[in-house]
């Protein structure tokens, strides 16, 4: 059978798979051989799996609530070995519900050669044994979706691990692999490549393979029909078990056509959007993307339909510093922008910034600013585990570690900070002792607590959640705007200088009354007989009103 045609049947196929681990690297940095080591078999079940839809028990419109970030290895261990896993995950869910959350985003689960951030997937259909098994995963679902809270995974669709067995086959038989064509290659060394600094390109006895994201990473060859098929399977492979969707990782790379044409190809975007289709064709199933190039035309109803709003973070953090420029483009973005756009102020990726907390220098008047400045815009909002309670990162850890520290659930940090019961897997949050869950949950004042007010507004008026974006307007460090859905107008304003601010609106409804929303001691204002409102609002404040009828 040709190589591109090796797609629907069951085709399990048992592999000697040795050990990648001793890489011979040549003088130019490109070379690599393969030496024979240990042999264990491992099945790749490559089998067409059927699409099984099923009604999702979630309300109608979970998806517009906002999400948190998880990355279990980090965020609960239930059996004290030290590791988060999906048993701890579900132990700390009516915590989540509390929050107001009502999507979670898992980082990646499958099984994964890297023991840490887990998109080096050797497994696309099976969970990592150090996160628990495919009946706790059931479990979490269960009981996520009886707190009507949607689960999200990611699914690193780019690329495999090069330990991945279909890759051990190509890379031990060249051609005469099955899945020699499932990966990128190219006999002759090709010149001009340069992608964030380093040539993408190894060199082994099979030939070059690509790599994206380095040599531990090879790129699926999406020109093969196979390849599409195989992702399109194991997507309904967790479909089918009722997952919620999928965070879909570096689409923008999927096809690369030369050394100038490799970043965010006309093809790349349309198997995005035949993906999203695939996903979306399960009732009420959410799709976001990681697409740094372009996000919004990857947010686009027949790409994506949601990708990550990249660029805004950095302009929410100045703004909460009280920069005028970044204020004016956090106020103006939604003004062009789908308002389908994954919003957040910082995740698991060093390149997006560090954690809030280390961005802001622990200012919490700031924090609040930040936290509210998206929380309260169109989007879906993504928080970051431990950003509710202004976790720090881990000083004098290499790349992405210091912001994937394990979550501060108590102030004892000599004990795992209530993580674990056993030694964490990396250190623990250094500002802990105070800013923990337990410690925040006592303090109506504390970021936790602002945090569910913010939360708790979007949940309870759908204009937060769903309305228009009208009338952004900027007055020194004073931003203002209105959202409407249906007969619900909301009013919100935010102060970002350090000193009182005047804010006058104009061309409002003669004589309308807005009744605060937030914080419950403001007072009723009223637009005068000639449609015109001004407040003084205080530093550093934010403030939500609500049009009355």
């Amino acid at each position: 059978m040709p190589r591109g045609q090796l797609v629907a049947g069951r085709v399990t196929l048992l592999l000697a798979s040795w050990c990648l681990g001793a890489l011979a690297i040549a003088a130019d940095s490109r070379a690599v051989s393969a030496i024979d080591g240990p042999l264990a078999l491992h099945a790749i079940d490559t089998s067409t799996v059927p699409a099984q839809p099923q009604p999702s028990s979630l309300p109608a419109g979970w998806q517009r609530g906002a999400f948190m970030e998880v990355f279990v290895r980090a965020y609960k261990d239930s059996n004290g070995d030290g590791v988060g896993d999906l048993k701890g995950l579900t132990q700390q869910l009516d915590y989540l519900k509390d929050l107001g959350i009502k999507g979670i985003w898992l980082m990646p689960i499958t099984t994964s050669a890297d023991g840490d951030h887990g998109y080096a997937t050797t497994d696309f259909r099976g969970i990592d044994p150090a996160y628990g098994t495919l009946e706790d995963f059931d479990e979490l679902l269960r009981q996520a979706h009886a707190r009507g809270i949607g689960v999200v995974m990611d699914y690193v669709i780019n690329h495999s691990s090069r330990d991945h067995p279909m890759f051990a086959s190509a890379l031990k038989d060249g051609p005469a692999s099955p899945f020699y064509d499932w990966y990128v290659w190219e006999k002759e060394f090709s010149a001009g490549w340069d992608i964030w600094g380093k040539y993408p390109w190894t060199l082994t006895p099979q030939g070059n393979y690509f790599g994206t994201f380095g040599k531990h990473m090879p790129d699926f060859n999406f020109k093969n029909p196979a390849v599409l098929a195989y992702h399109e399977s194991s997507l309904r492979f967790w479909l089918n078990r009722g997952l919620d969707g999928f965070r879909l990782d570096a689409v923008p790379h999927l096809v690369e056509n030369s050394a100038k044409d490799w970043n965010d190809q006309p093809e790349s975007r349309r198997i995005t959007g035949e993906l999203r289709a695939l996903i979306t064709a399960y009732p009420q199933r959410h799709v976001v993307c990681e697409a740094t190039a372009n996000p919004q035309a990857y947010a686009a109803p027949d790409i994506c339909g949601s990708a990550f709003a990249f660029g805004l973070e950095r302009n929410i953090v100045n703004a909460a510093k009280g920069d005028k420029k970044a204020i004016r483009y956090v106020a103006d973005y939604f003004t062009t922008a789908p308002q389908t756009m994954a919003t957040f102020v910082a995740n698991h990726d060093i390149f997006a910034g560090e954690r809030l907390w280390d961005q802001l220098r622990g200012n919490r008047a700031h924090y609040k600013l930040a936290a509210a400045s998206y929380l309260l815009e169109p989007g879906t909002p993504f928080i970051y585990y431990g950003e509710e309670i202004g976790m720090a990162g881990v000083k004098g850890l290499d790349g992405d570690e210091p912001l994937r520290a394990p979550m501060s659930w108590t102030g004892d940090s000599k004990h795992g900070a209530g993580f674990t019961s056993g030694k964490p897997f990396r250190p623990v949050a250094p500002n802990g002792v105070r800013y923990n869950v337990a410690a925040q949950l006592a303090d109506p004042h504390s970021l936790l607590s602002f945090y569910k007010s913010m939360l708790a507004l979007r949940n309870t008026l759908p204009s937060l959640a769903s309305g228009s974006y009208d009338a952004p307007v900027v007055q020194g460090r004073v931003m203002s705007y209105r959202r409407t859905l249906g007969v619900e107008t909301s009013l919100v304003v935010i102060n970002y200088g350090t000193r009182s601010g005047t804010l006058t609106l104009k061309d409002l409804q003669s004589r309308a009354a807005y009744a605060p929303a937030y914080p419950h001691g403001d007072k009723p204002v009223v637009v005068n007989a000639q449609g015109a409102l001004s407040l003084t609002v205080p530093p550093q404040s934010v403030h939500v009103y609500r049009l009355q009828p």
